[in-house]
């Protein structure tokens, strides 16, 4: 069975496609439209034309799990914040719901429950992923939710903590994300669990235990 990647084309998406792909992971791109298809194909990966905004259910047909890794990004306006990271993520957790799926897998953000303390501009985008939460922890699907600190373009180091209170930073980079969903993604019998994620020393595997 595959993985459904939701946001695969996203900074994060991408290499988490691209490890999932050499480490013999089965998964699925989901991608908005074919520009996006090229960098998919050219490293074998599959993928699914399918867009948030509208009606994805045929994306889940096939994969027994999901990883919604979709963001609006930080050029767009609310509107694309409620569109993708609120609505489209409480989609994609209803469907899965009424497809059965597995697991979903949950890229949200650090602190999301504490919406009023974030910087005014990123309010919206913390409520949604505080409602997302909230839609996911009540749904019958089983879950793993990871919330990064403020992402980096560092390369992986594959060493991470997940004690936010007694961290030297609130960083962590995109690369070691990707290391970490891998591995979420591999370790099936993770279920019902929420981590804090940021560079730190210990190896990804031992720090998700």
């Amino acid at each position: 069975m595959k993985t459904l990647v939701i946001g695969a084309n996203g900074q994060i998406g991408r290499q988490f496609c691209e490890l999932a792909h050499e480490a013999d992971v089965p998964i699925r791109a989901m991608i908005r439209d074919t520009s996006q298809q090229a960098w998919f194909q050219e490293r074998g990966i599959e993928t699914v034309l399918a867009d948030l905004e509208g009606d994805f259910r045929k994306a889940f047909y096939g994969c027994d799990q999901v990883l919604f890794a979709a963001g609006s990004g930080p050029h767009t306006g609310s509107d694309k914040t409620l569109m993708i990271d609120l609505y489209g993520a409480l989609s994609a957790i209803d469907l899965a719901a009424s497809l059965g799926i597995g697991r979903f897998i949950m890229v949200s953000a650090m602190r999301a429950d504490q919406v009023l303390e974030a910087p005014a501009k990123l309010r919206p985008y913390m409520a949604a992923k505080h409602a997302a939460d909230a839609h996911l922890r009540a749904s019958k699907v089983p879950y793993v939710i990871l919330k990064p600190g403020r992402l980096t373009d560092e390369a992986a180091t594959q060493r991470v903590t997940t004690d936010a209170a007694n961290a030297d930073d609130n960083r962590i980079s995109r690369a070691n994300v990707a290391h970490a969903l891998l591995e979420v993604v591999r370790n099936r019998e993770l279920r019902q669990r929420e981590f804090s994620l940021l560079d730190g020393n210990t190896a990804i595997a031992e720090a998700l235990r």
